[in-house]
């Protein structure tokens, strides 16, 4: 197990790590706080096994959210909260909107936006824990074969972003490329993009490996 030297952990992203949180309950380790998604999980696990160390975990993800949102609101939802572990998922809206909201950002976009953001994040606390999850997509529901190679373009974009700031890389579509072929996708993301409860369980598990915390 790998412990950062603080314990404050802040959860970042689009819908996937909003995961229907609340937005008038924000207190630390709250479960309507932390959604019902992957961030609950890991942290109910955590806090479950690790109880003497005081673990504090925050979800602050906004449904529809791309790079620039995250940055536009980085200061209070980040930054803020001065965490040592700040773990991002973000890219699927990115590609998304291009397709549906007339958003013209590119992949080149995609990553000096990205890593703008981390070394901003650096700058403002050069010992945080960076944690960038691949963004990752099942092909079914929203997504077609309209969707590649472009789409694995950002997946490659968001691994060089987490190389590029040291971070910890998490890697997240073979994974469920993977359980897909077991199950049928639907199992794992019933629209395609948006995880089931298995899903959740997936990345939740993934997360903890590569971060061995």
């Amino acid at each position: 197990m790998t412990t950062p030297e603080g314990h404050v952990v802040l959860f970042q992203g689009d819908s996937i790590t909003d995961a229907g949180r609340s937005r008038t309950n924000l207190n630390v380790n709250a479960t309507a706080a932390l959604g019902n998604g992957y961030p609950l999980l890991i942290a109910a696990a955590i806090l479950e096994s690790q109880p003497a160390i005081g673990w504090q975990f925050y979800n602050r993800g906004v449904s529809g959210n791309k790079v620039p949102d995250l940055d536009a609101r980085w200061a209070v939802d980040a930054l803020a909260i001065k965490p040592h572990v700040l773990s991002v998922l973000v890219g699927v809206n990115d590609y998304w909107h291009t397709k549906t909201n007339g958003y013209t950002g590119t992949t080149a976009d995609y990553e000096t936006q990205f890593i703008a953001l981390l070394a901003r994040t650096r700058a403002a606390s050069s010992s945080v824990r960076l944690v960038v999850l691949e963004p990752f997509v099942l092909r079914l529901g929203a997504v077609d074969a309209s969707w590649f190679p472009a789409f694995d373009d950002r997946r490659a974009a968001a691994a060089r972003v987490a190389a590029a700031a040291g971070a910890t890389w998490v890697p997240l579509q073979q994974p469920f490329d993977a359980a897909a072929k077991t199950t049928g996708p639907a199992y794992w993301a019933a629209d395609g993009v948006h995880p089931t409860a298995a899903g959740h369980a997936l990345i939740a598990e993934r997360w903890r490996v590569a971060t061995r915390i």
